[in-house]
């Protein structure tokens, strides 16, 4: 009998059936020998293309991360700040955008596979892909002028958030027993609808802290990276009376030198 041109088994055809396994019943449900039942193969056979379960799990975790788009960090990426922040200044680097596109693919691989993110939040290890989505969103932050320090911080924060928001919903931990709330809980009295709703209040859950936090890195970028010049007289005008000159001009005639009575 000739041998079958295709080979039987593939590191993808094996990595596939595996996270297909664990998002129908969970982490703890994956093993070699129900992997190699799975794929209709003698457990053996899957060592020679993962040595070790491990090996095998690193390899299922970093396809999830393979579905993540990072083209929002391309070469077409860097521009101007969208004009919806509130840092909308000419000329500065664009980073909230891509950050927040970005954002939003990444939960929703990590929502496609939640028994994944328990092992997603221990960081990039050695996995390809997690190491390249460490890569972008750090140098997008760098080269809009993040310090470094800060760029490290700010993609660690982001992790969290994004991990933590995809961990579990906050809307399914509410019993659907409008019993349960009525008699102690009085500001409880519709938790009963929350699952119910589980969708719109999650995804709107993370808009809204998505956009929050976002929100404050532009005012923190704004006030350390980019500040602009403070308030001042306009061009051309002298200073109100008692009040001092701007820097680096000469006091409006008749007016005191140095500063206002009062200042320091």
């Amino acid at each position: 009998m000739a041998r079958p041109r295709t080979p039987l088994l593939s590191r993808d055809r094996i990595v596939a059936a595996a996270l297909a396994l664990a998002d129908a019943e969970g982490l703890d449900a994956l093993s070699t020998r129900r992997l190699a039942t799975e794929l209709s193969v003698s457990g053996p056979s899957l060592y020679n293309h993962f040595a070790t379960k491990d090996e095998l799990l690193d390899a299922v975790v970093d396809s999830v991360m393979g579905e993540v788009d990072l083209s929002m960090f391309g070469p077409g990426a860097a521009g101007t700040r969208d004009a919806g922040g509130p840092g909308a200044a000419a000329g500065a680097a664009d980073w909230r955008t891509p950050l927040r596109d970005w954002a939003r693919s990444y939960r929703a691989a990590l929502a496609a596979h939640p028994s994944i993110v328990p092992v997603l939040a221990q960081g990039p290890g050695r996995r390809p892909n997690a190491l390249r989505l460490a890569d972008a969103v750090f140098g997008c932050l760098v080269d809009a002028g993040w310090p470094r320090g800060q760029a490290t911080r700010i993609g660690a924060l982001m992790r969290y958030f994004v991990t933590g928001s995809a961990l579990a919903s906050f809307a399914a931990g509410f019993p659907e027993d409008a019993g349960l709330y009525a008699a102690e809980y009085p500001h409880l009295g519709e938790a009963h609808l929350l699952a119910e709703h589980r969708r719109s209040i999650d995804e709107g859950a993370f808009e809204t802290g998505l956009e929050a936090l976002l929100d404050g890195l532009e005012l923190r970028y704004l006030r350390t990276v980019r500040p602009g010049p403070g308030p001042g007289p306009a061009p051309g005008t002298a200073p109100a009376p008692g009040t001092a000159p701007a820097p680096g001009t000469a006091p409006a005639p008749g007016s005191a030198a140095g500063t206002a009575p009062g200042q320091v």
